[in-house]
């Protein structure tokens, strides 16, 4: 099966993902390097399962790089600590778990989210999620395309963004603070903050440009930011 992380990010970048049901016993398979135990211990027989997965991702993305294996512990807002020179991102779902990869000196951030597709588990959670203006075009394109949950879809793509945007700014965005609008037939996503990223990170784009899919259950979104090019 073809790996839907990498369709949906441009090289530089490298995409590995993987699916698994529950208590899968492929993943007890999986090791962690001895530095990353630690904090697996904590975690329940479930999350170690996924914790691993996307390890395990990860490093297959950083061998296709030419990076020997490496510890990916947590920062400490749980965010995935990368290698000297490395930057990346993760996440899993039920059923779902990738990773992407780049050089640093090639790519500024990348920001993957997934989500299993289905609608939200609460009404209010709508509101929590979405803007006024993204609820505009959701009415819009839900009766056109029914197949796809597009409130759970602008938060994947929230979700992503903010993983790019943290990675660089280590600096909180709300997803009131993002608009996300959609595409529905070229799998494209644009989305905004209204918060600029501060001194010196003025090479941020806004809006991003991120692309998406809905395929085999899941939502899958992905943004990414390359290095500028400087002449002399």
């Amino acid at each position: 099966m073809s790996e839907i992380i990498e369709e949906l990010l441009e090289r530089p970048i490298v995409g590995i993902d993987g699916f698994h049901t529950p208590g899968d016993m492929t993943l007890r398979n999986l090791r962690l390097l001895p530095e990353e135990e630690s904090t697996a211990a904590s975690l329940s027989p479930e999350r170690r399962l996924k914790f691993a997965a996307v390890r395990n991702c990860a490093r297959q993305g950083l061998h296709r790089l030419g990076i020997a294996p490496a510890p990916i512990l947590r920062g400490p807002a749980g965010e995935p600590v990368w290698p000297s020179g490395i930057v990346g991102s993760m996440t899993h779902c039920s059923g779902y778990h990738a990773a992407a990869v780049a050089r640093s000196d090639e790519v500024a951030a990348i920001g993957i989210d997934a989500e299993v597709n289905r609608p939200l588990r609460y009404h209010e959670m709508f509101d929590l999620i979405t803007t006024r203006e993204e609820r505009a075009w959701i009415a819009d394109v839900e009766s056109a395309y029914p197949d796809v949950s597009w409130a759970r879809l602008v938060f994947t793509a929230k979700e992503s963004l903010f993983k790019a945007w943290f990675s660089i700014t280590r600096r909180p965005l709300g997803l009131g603070q993002i608009t996300v609008e959609v595409d529905p037939l070229s799998g494209e996503f644009h989305a905004r903050t209204s918060v600029p990223p501060g001194h010196g990170d003025d090479a941020f784009s806004n809006p991003w440009c991120g692309r998406w899919t809905a395929r085999n259950g899941f939502l899958v979104a992905a943004v990414s930011m390359r290095r500028s090019v400087r002449t002399h």
